[in-house]
């Protein structure tokens, strides 16, 4: 990815994390199914979050394979795509931090849970090993009690391996989604919702199992 994308595509994170509204959603689901479990609640976001983000790419696909629509317009296409699976995983993150009774109000903190997340199980390794943690359950044993200088420096290394994957990954879904004859809305749906079961499992993977009880979110 070039510095420019690289750009690009942070900002696109700025925006994500900017305002997730995370605590109000759960509180939402909350009223909705009262007698739910953490771990019940947990499992309907995991299950709103998948299906949106995989139509997401189903749509985009589609579009693109419209013989109208030229390489152009669905590549703007895609770049909206890319910004509101970002929102919907950084709302879905948040959510969960709630769930867990982790309420994160520092964007710099944020940041570091959607980066992490975005890279799945490496990415909490990665947070691991930069702050010398035993346990990959990083989000409640470290998130709120790091210092934002570490903080910081935690984000600049997500973002590097961040890059990384994403020059492998990203460029062929991209193409897929930009496939003929239909073929792109297949490998849309499947490949962005593929991701998505990768931030679920860097999401799992920084807080650990669903409380026993529920909590409530504590400021950071």
């Amino acid at each position: 990815m070039s510095a420019r994308g690289t750009t690009l595509f942070m900002r696109l994170v700025d925006r994500a994390v900017a305002n997730p509204k995370a605590h109000q959603r759960v509180a939402a689901l909350r009223r909705a199914h009262p007698h739910a479990t953490s771990a019940e609640l947990i499992a309907r976001l995991d299950k709103r979050y998948l299906r949106r983000v995989a139509l997401l790419g189903g749509g985009v696909g589609a579009v693109a394979a419209v013989p109208a629509v030229g390489t152009g317009t669905a590549l703007l296409l895609t770049s909206s795509q890319v910004a509101a699976f970002l929102s919907a995983s950084a709302g879905y993150v948040m959510a969960v931090a709630s769930v867990h009774g982790v309420k994160v109000d520092d964007v710099e903190r944020r940041r570091t849970l959607l980066l992490a997340a975005l890279l799945g199980e490496d990415g909490a390794h990665a947070v691991s090993e930069q702050v010398g943690l035993g346990t990959l359950y990083w989000g409640k044993a470290a998130l709120t009690k790091l210092p934002i200088g570490t903080v910081k420096a935690v984000n600049r290394m997500l973002t590097r391996r961040l890059v990384r994957t994403g020059a492998t990954r990203g460029g062929a879904l991209l193409l897929g989604r930009l496939a003929p004859f239909g073929i792109g809305a297949v490998i849309g749906y499947r490949g962005t919702r593929a991701m998505g079961r990768n931030v679920v499992e860097g999401t799992r993977d920084a807080f650990g199992p669903a409380p026993a009880m529920i909590i409530e979110a504590q400021p950071a």
